[in-house]
């Protein structure tokens, strides 16, 4: 997939492409810098050999953010949406939940899944304004600190 949009948050032209390995570094940085509990290596190349949808949004060489996404019979399930620190708060979730939800209805899918964790209040905020709904709850589904795991609420989006 490799798309340009018209008009971004930020009015800049931006594209979206499909993760080579070239760029891995460049994403593992931004996953370092935007969470606790970062996606491996080993997490992003088991997700491009099992042909999940790895696509990066960017302007000019600069990554703003990316998506993981895995396809299933009638639905996709988002496994990873991240925006680049520098870049949250601008708009470039709302371009990325767009392109995600393009690619699934173009997949075939009826419905878009989601975990997020239960203390992330701006991502379930973002969610529900994007017409995700809260449908369950998986006790000690991520990693917390000190060892300790905390909830995810999952939530589906009828395309």
């Amino acid at each position: 997939m490799n798309a340009v949009a018209a008009q971004t948050p930020n009015a800049l032209q931006v594209r979206l492409e499909a993760l080579s390995l070239g760029q891995l570094e460049c994403v593992l940085a931004i996953e370092s810098q935007a969470y606790e509990f970062p996606w491996s290596r080993g997490n992003f190349t088991d997700s491009l050999s099992s042909g999940y949808a790895v696509h990066l949004l960017c302007a000019g060489e600069q990554v703003l953010g990316y998506y993981v996404a895995m396809r299933g019979v009638d639905e996709a399930h988002l496994l990873n949406l991240t925006v680049a620190p520098q870049f949250q708060r601008q708009g470039w979730a709302r371009v990325l939940l767009d392109a995600l939800a393009l690619w699934a209805r173009a997949q075939g899918a009826q419905w878009l899944w989601l975990e997020v964790r239960s203390s992330n209040a701006r991502a379930i905020a973002l969610y529900q304004s994007f017409g995700f709904r809260r449908v369950g709850e998986r006790p000690r589904y991520y990693p917390a600190a000190g060892g300790a795991r905390e909830d995810a609420i999952v939530m589906s989006l009828a395309l």
